[in-house]
């Protein structure tokens, strides 16, 4: 599957253990995400549309309205590196 660079580097970051905070507005519409490795350190190429693809690809899902954590297909996608735990 071809996944791009700033996608990889989120999916990476999710599968050793982060998650993807979110914010809505009044709507109900996702204004602001966080994504957060499982160090606490935030990740900041993981936009908001890098976030919205993954999202409609399905490699992420939220439970009961907590925060994302990628799925197995996610994890399927994902490419090893030589620093994945």
């Amino acid at each position: 599957m071809n996944i791009s660079k700033s996608e990889q580097r989120t999916l990476h970051a999710l599968a050793q253990g982060g998650h993807i905070a979110h914010y809505k507005n009044a709507k109900g519409d996702i204004i602001e995400i966080d994504c957060v490795n499982r160090e606490g350190w935030r990740l900041s190429d993981c936009s908001l549309e890098t976030f919205r693809k993954l999202r409609k690809r399905g490699f992420i899902m939220s439970r009961d309205g907590g925060p994302y954590r990628i799925t197995r297909e996610g994890l399927v996608a994902v490419r090893a590196q030589l620093d994945n735990r």
